[in-house]
């Protein structure tokens, strides 16, 4: 197969279902050379300017460490950092950027802000999260699924997305699902489903498959599943008079041991791209536990989040080779496979 070469990833269905695969197998390749301090550098000297309008623990470290691992120099633009938007358009700042850096990658808000970073920036650009999408998280996550299943094609494996499925993570792996093959349930009140422009969207670029499942019903959305995928459901930045409605309405969808043991799968795996509100050792959760009298967890307790059917931390690890795999496609001509 071709690389990436200079190719943007602003939502996951950008590359292909043979890209995909393609990242994947680069990423256990690096990951490999990592382990075992062999690791070339195929991208040095390259110059990656970092934009963050929204903060980052996994996604900034995962870029940095990929980014000085192959050789390449980045810089990091915070929230305070840059005049975009502010004092300079958006057209105009990616103009300069582009003149400057080999690629960008942008975490933040408005899709529309990435799109014309992209439009006038005239080099690859990645998405480390929008409102929208959220591409190089799930890309870590098939590789986590395909490290659990590795003979196992996409289309075998079933994954139950749990709770608030409005958010970047549900409306991104249900591409996932439309490239892959991937089963995916959505397991959430109705008025939590994915909205139904978005759904349009995606639908018009692929033929509707039938392995994707929308109920309210919990015991027939986690029933034989492989993987049960959650992710919080409040925020630092939400109205504090929406949670409590909003806690009401998810909490039986918490991941527990009742909802495993509804699977009837022996080996089920959890899936959760963190941060995770499984104890008050954070201000926010500290502030749930307390004001809604939680005693374990939030959108998943704390016994099954320090248990091994937790992969959460697996995720994290893969989002630096999945991003390194994506850094080195995109800014190298080496066709590895």
């Amino acid at each position: 197969m071709k690389t990436l070469y200079k190719k943007s990833l602003l939502q996951l269905s950008d590359y292909t279902y043979k890209e995909i695969i393609y990242l994947i197998k680069l990423s256990q390749f690096l990951k490999k050379q990592k382990y075992d301090k062999k690791e070339n550098k195929y991208i040095k000297g390259k110059n990656i300017a970092l934009i963050f309008e929204k903060e980052s623990t996994r996604t900034r470290c995962a870029f940095e460490i990929a980014a000085y691992d192959q050789g390449a120099n980045i810089t990091y633009l915070g929230p305070n950092d840059t005049h975009i938007g502010y004092k300079e358009s958006i057209q105009d700042s990616a103009k300069v950027l582009g003149r400057m850096y080999d690629a960008v990658q942008y975490r933040g808000y408005n899709d529309k802000i990435i799109k014309n970073f992209k439009k006038y920036s005239k080099i690859p650009v990645w998405n480390g999260l929008t409102d929208t999408f959220h591409p190089t998280q799930i890309l870590a996550d098939l590789l986590t699924i395909k490290e659990i299943y590795p003979t196992k094609p996409f289309k075998k494996i079933k994954c139950a997305y749990v709770g608030d499925a409005q958010n970047n993570i549900a409306n991104t792996l249900l591409e996932a699902a439309y490239i892959t093959g991937l089963k995916i349930n959505i397991v959430a009140p109705k008025i939590y489903w994915p909205k139904k422009n978005f759904l349009f969207k995606i639908i018009k670029q692929r033929k509707k498959n039938k392995n994707i499942i929308y109920t309210d019903n919990i015991k027939k959305g986690v029933r034989n599943v492989d993987f049960i995928y959650t992710d919080v459901w409040v925020s630092m930045g939400e109205k504090k008079d929406i949670w409590k409605k909003k806690i009401k309405e998810l909490y039986p969808y918490q991941i527990n041991k009742k909802m495993l043991k509804m699977t009837d799968n022996k080996n089920i795996k959890v899936l959760h791209c963190l941060p995770a509100l499984h104890d008050k050792k954070s201000i926010l959760g500290n502030e749930i536990h307390n004001k809604f009298n939680i005693d374990n967890g939030l959108e998943i307790t704390h016994d099954i989040f320090n248990s091994d059917v937790n992969l959460s931390f697996e995720q994290s690890e893969n989002r630096l080779h999945t991003i390194k795999a994506l850094l080195v496609s995109c800014l190298s001509k080496k066709s590895f496979f």
